[in-house]
C-alpha cells in the first residue's frame, strides 16, 4: 500500500493552497480591511468563515463522499445534481472565475508598467492562457509543477509582502466606514463570498483526490485522510495571507484614500514601501497566484465537462481556455459586476449542500432531507441574486422583511426551518419503517 511521506504531503498542501489563492484572495481582503478600520477583527473573522472555513469544510465533505461534486449532489437526483454541478462549474470556470484570474493579474501586476491598452491586455491574456493550458494538459503532474516549483516562489513573495504589511505599515489603523461601522462581522462574511473559494472547493476536491491517486495511493481511506491534511495546510496558509492583507488595508487609509478596489490599495502600498521594485514584487505575487488558480480551475472543468459530454480531456481544456481568453478581454469591472449576482445566488446552495453532506449520517433518507431544504435554498438564492443585480423591485415584499434580508442572508432562517421540519419527518418515517420491518 502506497503512503505519502512528509515532503509529499507538504507539496500536496502547497498545491492546494496555490489552487485556492487566486484573484479574489488578493484583492478583496485589503479592500475589506480599509473599510473595516478599527473593526478589523470582527470583519476578518467573518471573512475567514466564508473564505477559509467553508472551503475547508467543503474539501472534507468531498473527501468523505470519495468523489467530486456529482457524488456530493447525488441525493438530489441525477437531473437536479447535474444542473447544479453545471451551474457551479460554469461560474467557477469559463464564465467568471477563470477569466478573472487573467484580468486581475494584468490590471494589478502588469498594467502599472505597460498602461491600460486593449492590445496589451490581449497579448498578455494570450501568453497567460498559453501557460495555463500547458500546465493543465497533464493534470497528473500538478503536484510536481505547482506544489514543488511555483508555490514556494509564491510563498516567498507573499512572506515579503505580508511581513512588510505587519512590520512596516503605511500608517495607523483608520476608522470604519459604511456598513462596517454597525455590522463588520456580517460584511466580512459576505466579502468572503467574493473570493469564490467555497465554490472553488466544490471543483478542486476532485483535483486534489486525483493528484493523490496519481502518486500511487489507492486506499480510499488514505485518499480521504490526505485530502483533509492538504485542506488543513491550505487553510492555515490562507488565513495568514488574509490577516496580513486585512491589516495592510486597515493601515492604508491615508495612503489609499479614494481607492476603488483592493488592487489599487496594494499598488499604492507596494509603491510607497518598496519603491519601483514594489511593482515587480506585486506583479510576481499576483501573476503566480492567479496562474495557479487558473490551472486548477481549467483542470477541474476539463475533467468534469469531459466526463459529462464524453469528450477527450485535452479537447475540452483547449476549448475552455479559448473561451476564457475571449471573456477575459471584456475587462475586470464588467466581470465583477456580472458575477456578483450569480455568486450571491449560488452561495446559499453551496453552503447548505456542504452542511447537509457533513451531517448525512444523521438522516435515514438523504433525499427526503436534501431535496426540500435545497429547494428552499434555491428559491432564496434566486431572490438574493435578483436583489444583488439591482432587480429588487421584482422581489415580493415578504422576502425583504425576513431576518437578515438586508444583508443578503434572508435565506438563513427559512432554510433552518425547512431543515428542522425535514429532519423531523425523516425521523418519524425512519422509525415507522423500522417498526414495520420488526412486525414483519
Amino acid at each position: 500500500m502506497t503512503r505519502l511521506k512528509g515532503p509529499d504531503l507538504l507539496a500536496l498542501g502547497f498545491m492546494t493552497f496555490a489552487l485556492f489563492l487566486g484573484a479574489g484572495n488578493i484583492i478583496f481582503p485589503p479592500s475589506a480591511g480599509l473599510a473595516a478600520g478599527d473593526n478589523l477583527l470582527p470583519a476578518a473573522i467573518g471573512f475567514l468563515l466564508t473564505g477559509v472555513g467553508l472551503p475547508l469544510l467543503t474539501v472534507v465533505a468531498l473527501a468523505r463522499v470519495g468523489g467530486g461534486l456529482p457524488e456530493l449532489t447525488a441525493p438530489l437526483g441525477r437531473v437536479a445534481g447535474v444542473a447544479m454541478a453545471v451551474a457551479v462549474y460554469l461560474a467557477i470556470g469559463p464564465l467568471f472565475a477563470t477569466p478573472r484570474t487573467a484580468v486581475v493579474s494584468f490590471e494589478i501586476g502588469l498594467q502599472p508598467l505597460v498602461g491600460n491598452e486593449p492590445m496589451a491586455l490581449l497579448l498578455y491574456t494570450l501568453a497567460y492562457f498559453g501557460a495555463v493550458l500547458f500546465l493543465s494538459l497533464n493534470p497528473g503532474r500538478l503536484v510536481d509543477r505547482v506544489g514543488k516549483v511555483i508555490t514556494p516562489v509564491l510563498l516567498c513573495a507573499l512572506i515579503v509582502l505580508g511581513g512588510a504589511a505587519l512590520f512596516a505599515p503605511a500608517g495607523e489603523v483608520g476608522q470604519p466606514s459604511g456598513a462596517y461601522v454597525s455590522t463588520p462581522l456580517v460584511q466580512g462574511f459576505l466579502q468572503g463570498y467574493l473570493t469564490m473559494d467555497a465554490l472553488g472547493a466544490l471543483v478542486f476536491g476532485i483535483v486534489i483526490a486525483t493528484a493523490i491517486r496519481d502518486r500511487g495511493v489507492t486506499d480510499a481511506r488514505l485518499v480521504t485522510r490526505y485530502s483533509m491534511i492538504a485542506g488543513g495546510i491550505a487553510a492555515v496558509a490562507l488565513s495568514l495571507v488574509y490577516l496580513s492583507l486585512f491589516y495592510l488595508g486597515a493601515t492604508s487609509h491615508e495612503l489609499a484614500a479614494g481607492a476603488e478596489n483592493g488592487g489599487q490599495i496594494l499598488t499604492a502600498y507596494v509603491s510607497h514601501t518598496f519603491g519601483s521594485s514594489g511593482s515587480l514584487l506585486l506583479a510576481v505575487v499576483i501573476t503566480l497566484a492567479c496562474l495557479t488558480t487558473g490551472v486548477g480551475l481549467l483542470t477541474a472543468c476539463g475533467e468534469f465537462f469531459g466526463g459529462l459530454l464524453r469528450l477527450p480531456y485535452r479537447l475540452v481544456v483547449v476549448v475552455l481556455a479559448l473561451f476564457s481568453l475571449v471573456v477575459s478581454n471584456q475587462g475586470l469591472s464588467q466581470l465583477i459586476s456580472v458575477s456578483i449576482p450569480v455568486l450571491v445566488g449560488l452561495y446559499p446552495l453551496a453552503i447548505v449542500l456542504v452542511a447537509l453532506s457533513l451531517a448525512n449520517r444523521l438522516w435515514h433518507s438523504q433525499a427526503l432531507v436534501f431535496v426540500p431544504v435545497m429547494a428552499v435554498a434555491l428559491v432564496f438564492g434566486v431572490v438574493d441574486g435578483l436583489a444583488a443585480a439591482g432587480r429588487g423591485d421584482w422581489v415580493p415584499a415578504f422576502f425583504k422583511e425576513l431576518p437578515l434580508a438586508e444583508h443578503s442572508l434572508g435565506w438563513l432562517v427559512p432554510v433552518l426551518l425547512a431543515l428542522v421540519l425535514s429532519a423531523l419527518l425523516d425521523r418519524v418515517l425512519g422509525r415507522s419503517g423500522r417498526s414495520a420491518g420488526a412486525g414483519a
